[in-house]
């Protein structure tokens, strides 16, 4: 079993920035694949960026440019460093844990941008 925590989502006006944080705990496995999905009113969940233990990253093209992901494998962590924000980015976003056949999804943090 692995346990995701969520952190860092907030109101923020267009053009601002916000840096979320997702903290596993639990059965980590060596070789794994956090990542960031997010899901608006209404819409389908989807990913944002995903980033390998090792090496690997990948990002949506509507955040090119503008989010980064990063991990602090020691502390089996990932963030997700969001700049230049756009009222389409306001969604629930959440944390995905996928390693040895397994995947996990934390609660989600809610990311509004409006002014």
């Amino acid at each position: 079993q692995v346990h995701l925590v969520e952190s860092g989502g907030d109101l923020v006006q267009p053009g601002g920035s916000l840096r979320l944080s997702c903290a596993a705990s639990g059965s980590i496995d060596g070789l794994n694949v956090m990542s960031w999905f997010r899901q608006a009113s209404g819409k389908e969940r989807e990913l944002v960026a995903s980033m390998a233990r090792m090496s690997g990253i990948y990002y949506a093209d509507f955040v090119k440019g503008r989010f980064t992901i990063s991990r602090d494998n020691a502390k089996n962590a990932v963030y997700l460093q969001m700049n230049n924000l756009k009222p389409e980015d306001t969604a629930e976003y959440y944390c995905n844990y996928a390693g040895g056949g397994r995947e996990y999804w934390g609660q989600g943090t809610q990311v509004t941008v409006s002014s």
